[in-house]
């Protein structure tokens, strides 16, 4: 081969010099460095600025003697802000939510009593317990399916810590169902708080109530 290895190698660097001024040459590629300057963040609004500096003088102490910043203090006087007013709307909108409740429940029409097979089935359980003389457990289940009828009835009505006296006395069930529900548990209410055992005359007292009210052609 003429020339030998020295030849070849020239001639190479001839080519690779050639390659790559035609590569600089060409435009679509960028081999100078690129002056980029950031843009600087735009300044705030002159107001913004002077409340922000007049908070930065009022926390900087506390926040020396807490340790913090004066961002993390804004932070979490931000977060304690925003907790009272959800707190504040929450006050404002459950009694809303509580009396549209109500009012969903009193829709149904007054003239509600409870299902006849139901009432029947009832009144059969109980009168069962009180011809063994347990006339607390006869008038207690009383209480106990009424608030069951109650609540199926007024889906809406009852909530786990609805007391019977509650019950008794809210305007949204019908008269006659306030009057025989309230027979019944104010016994019950003397029966399991002042511990005082019921008697025949209770147990009818309470049954009578139910079955006028449920029933009426029930003889009591």
């Amino acid at each position: 081969m003429s020339g030998g290895p020295s030849a070849i190698a020239g001639s190479a660097a001839s080519h690779v010099g050639r390659d790559w001024e035609q590569l600089r040459k060409a435009g679509d590629i960028q081999f100078a460095p690129v002056d980029y300057k950031p843009k600087p963040p735009p300044e705030p609004p002159a107001w913004l600025q002077a409340i922000m500096d007049f908070l930065e003088k009022l926390l900087s102490p506390l926040g020396k003697l807490l340790g913090l910043n004066t961002t993390a203090l804004l932070w979490i006087m931000g977060l304690v802000i925003g907790a009272c007013v959800l707190l504040l709307v929450w006050r404002i909108v459950a009694p809303l939510i509580e009396a549209r409740r109500v009012a969903k429940a009193a829709e149904v029409p007054d003239e509600w009593t409870p299902d006849r097979t139901a009432a029947q089935a009832l009144l059969e359980d109980a009168d069962r317990l009180a011809a063994e003389g347990r006339f607390d457990e006869a008038t207690h289940l009383l209480l106990q399916r009424s608030v069951d009828q109650i609540a199926r009835a007024r889906p809406g009505l009852l909530h786990p810590a609805t007391t019977a006296r509650e019950i008794a006395g809210n305007g949204a069930l019908p008269d006659r169902a306030r009057a025989a529900f309230s027979a019944i548990a104010v016994r019950v209410e003397r029966s399991f708080f002042a511990l005082i055992p019921l008697g025949a005359d209770d147990w009818q007292a309470a049954r009578t109530a139910y079955a006028d009210f449920a029933l009426a052609e029930i003889s009591a």
